[in-house]
């Protein structure tokens, strides 16, 4: 999945406005304008489309951990990373809603992707270990699908 991919996926989850995404890029203290994101969501045949940084989408995934969860008390500023990769990525979404290995399980249960605590575990695992794993596009895809499915709010069809 590329960054933009990601980005639209939340966007559409959780329906947020330009606004919504501006304000999570500022959590995460990264300023940003309604002009950079409209092009970081566009499609990536468009020719307005522009490519979103590891670092800004790592910015934008650490205000959106502060939006679902607050700040910390009493920490220092976090520290971002210029690189993420699938495993990082959800690691943070794992972190924004405080979910347990059997909580991933059964957001996986929700599109009919069998996966164990042990296999959902061996991505947050260092990449020095033995038994770690890279999470592959296609696992993270369904982890975002999932996500939709518990947390994707249908707004009531008008009535004519």
């Amino acid at each position: 999945m590329t960054n933009s991919d990601v980005l639209r996926r939340i966007r559409y989850i959780f329906d947020y406005g330009d606004d919504k995404m501006i304000k999570l890029f500022s959590f995460g203290d990264l300023e940003v304008t309604r002009a950079q994101v409209s092009q970081w969501l566009k499609r990536d045949d468009d020719e307005d489309y522009k490519l979103i940084l590891d670092k800004e989408l790592v910015r934008f995934l650490d205000g959106f951990i502060i939006e679902k969860r607050g700040r910390r008390e009493g920490a220092p500023p976090p520290v971002y990373a210029k690189k993420i990769n699938n495993n990082g990525i959800l690691r943070k979404m794992k972190i924004a809603f405080k979910l347990t290995d059997e909580d991933m399980v059964k957001i996986f249960d929700l599109v009919d992707f069998e996966v164990s605590k042990h296999e959902i575990n061996a991505f947050f695992r260092k990449p020095t270990q033995r038994q770690y794993r890279q999470c592959k596009d296609q696992f993270l895809r369904m982890f975002f699908f999932g996500l939709e499915k518990k947390y994707k709010v249908e707004k009531p069809k008008k009535q004519d």
